[in-house]
C-alpha cells in the first residue's frame, strides 16, 4: 500500500498541461464562428470555474480536471484555447528563446481579445510544453501551436487531435482527424447540429473517455456542454450573465441528470473516495465536515481513506488558490518562478487544510508522504504570515533528503532561501 500511495503521490506532483487525447476544432463560415472540443482523459470530476474580470484580467470561464489545471477556457471576447497531447515533439532538440514557465494561455486570454493580439504576446513568450494548442477568436481566426511551430487556420475550418500538426502534410494516422475533416469539408453551414455529430462520432469511451465536450460560440459568448458523451442533455452557458453573477467553482455534473454510464465510471475511479467525502463540506458544512474528516486520519485503519484525507487536503488548498489567484493554476505546486513568493491571504479552506495536515502527519508512517505533509503544512503558515513557524516546518521537510519526494524537496529549499 505504501508503493500504491507513493505512485499517487507523486502523480499529483506532475505539470503536463496534456489531454490525454482529445479533438478540438475551430469553424467559421458564413458569419458564424465556433470551436468545439472533446475532451479525452481518465480522470473525471471535471470542474467549472469563472473569473470575473479585473484590473489586470478579462474575465473567463475554465474547465479542468480536480488538479485545476486548465484544459480549455474563453474569455469574455470569444478568444479560445484547447490543449490536446501531442507526441510528435522533442523539446530537447527546439531551441526556444524565452520559454516561458507557467501557463502561457492562461496569461494570453487575461490579456488578450483576438489571435492577433496573441500572436504579437507570443513574439516574446515561447510556449514550452510539448502538448498542442488551438487558439481561435471572434474574428473567425484561428491558429494550431506547439513549441517552436504556429500554424494557421487556411480555411473554413482548423482540426487538432493528438499528431503534431506540421505532419499535416507528410503524413499522419487518426481516424478522429479524418472524420472531423469529412463531416465539416461536406458542410453547407456552420452549424450546432454538425458539430454535435462531429462530437459523437470522435468521442471515446472506456478507460480513456470522453469526459465532456463542449461548443463554443465564439461570437455570442455561449457554451453548449455535454457530460460523458451524453448528447441527449445540455448545459447551456451564457458568459456575460453568468460572470455577472461573481467567481464561482464547481463540479460540471452537478449541472446533469446521473446516467447510469457516469455512475458506475465515476464509482470506480480511484478519486471517488476523496471526491464523496469531499462532498461532505457542501451537505453538512465546514465543521462537521472537518470533524469526520479528523476521525477519518485518527482512527482508520485503511491507508486509501487516510490518502483521500491527504487529498482533500491538497484540494482545499487549490480551490483556495483558485478563488485568489483569479483561476490561475497553482503556480507553487508546479515549482513555477511565480509560486515561490506566494501573498498572503486567510481563507477557511487553508485552515481546515492545515488541521487535517497536522492530524495526518501525527501517525504517517511513510517518511516520504510525512515530510510532504510538512512541506504542505509549512507552506500554509507562510500563506498566514506566520514565517518562523514557516521555516521550522520546511526544515522538518527537508532533515533527510533520501525520504523526501524529489519535486517536496526542491520546493522546500527554495522557501528556505526565501526566508533566510
Amino acid at each position: 500500500m505504501k508503493q500504491i500511495r507513493r505512485l499517487f503521490l507523486a502523480l499529483l506532483l506532475v505539470f503536463s498541461l496534456n489531454a490525454n487525447s482529445c479533438t478540438v476544432f475551430s469553424w467559421a463560415m458564413k458569419g458564424e464562428v465556433f470551436a468545439a472540443a472533446n475532451e479525452d482523459d481518465y480522470t473525471p470530476f471535471t470542474r467549472i470555474w469563472f473569473n470575473p474580470a479585473t484590473a489586470e484580467r478579462f474575465g473567463s470561464v475554465c474547465f479542468g480536471a480536480p488538479d485545476l489545471q486548465i484544459a480549455a477556457a474563453m474569455n469574455e471576447y470569444g478568444l479560445f484555447y484547447d490543449y490536446t497531447a501531442q507526441y510528435g515533439v522533442d523539446l530537447a532538440k527546439i531551441a526556444l528563446k524565452n520559454p516561458y514557465q507557467g501557463d502561457l494561455f492562461f496569461e494570453i486570454i487575461g490579456k488578450c481579445k483576438t489571435v492577433a493580439e496573441a500572436l504579437e504576446m507570443l513574439k516574446t513568450h515561447d510556449y514550452s510544453f510539448t502538448s498542442q494548442v488551438l487558439l481561435a477568436d471572434a474574428t473567425g481566426n484561428s491558429v494550431i501551436i506547439n513549441p517552436g511551430n504556429i500554424t494557421p487556420k487556411t480555411g473554413n475550418f482548423q482540426i487538432s487531435t493528438n499528431f503534431n500538426i506540421c505532419d499535416l502534410k507528410t503524413g499522419y494516422k487518426c481516424d478522429r482527424y479524418d472524420t472531423a475533416d469529412r463531416i465539416l469539408s461536406n458542410a453547407k453551414v456552420a452549424s450546432v447540429k454538425t458539430i454535435e455529430s462531429v462530437l459523437n462520432f470522435t468521442h471515446q469511451e472506456g478507460n480513456l473517455s470522453t469526459q465532456y465536450s463542449a461548443i463554443y460560440d465564439l461570437k455570442r459568448l455561449k457554451i453548449k456542454v455535454f457530460l460523458f458523451h451524453n448528447f441527449e442533455e445540455a448545459f447551456e452557458i451564457d458568459l456575460k450573465s453568468e460572470l455577472s453573477k461573481g467567481y464561482r467553482l464547481e463540479l460540471l455534473s452537478r449541472y446533469f441528470s446521473p446516467t447510469f454510464a457516469y455512475t458506475d465510471y465515476v464509482s470506480n475511479h480511484e478519486l471517488f473516495k476523496k471526491e464523496t467525502l469531499l462532498s461532505e463540506i457542501e451537505k453538512v458544512g465546514y465543521e462537521n465536515a472537518k470533524e469526520h474528516y479528523l476521525s477519518v486520519a485518527r482512527n482508520s485503519q485503511d491507508p486509501k481513506e487516510k490518502t483521500a484525507i491527504l487529498d482533500i487536503a491538497i484540494q482545499l488548498i487549490r480551490d483556495a488558490n483558485n478563488e485568489h489567484s483569479n483561476g490561475k493554476v497553482w503556480a507553487y505546486w508546479f515549482g513555477f518562478p511565480d509560486g515561490f513568493n506566494p501573498k498572503k491571504y486567510s481563507d477557511k479552506r487553508l485552515d481546515m487544510a492545515k488541521t487535517l495536515l497536522l492530524e495526518l502527519s501525527k501517525s504517517e508512517s511513510d517518511a516520504k508522504t510525512r515530510h510532504f505533509e510538512f512541506e504542505m503544512i509549512a507552506y500554509l503558515n507562510w500563506l498566514r504570515d506566520e514565517m518562523k513557524n514557516a521555516a521550522i516546518f520546511y526544515r522538518k521537510a527537508i532533515e533527510n533528503p533520501a525520504d523526501s519526494y524529489p519535486v517536496s524537496y526542491n520546493r522546500s529549499v527554495k522557501m528556505l532561501a526565501n526566508l533566510e
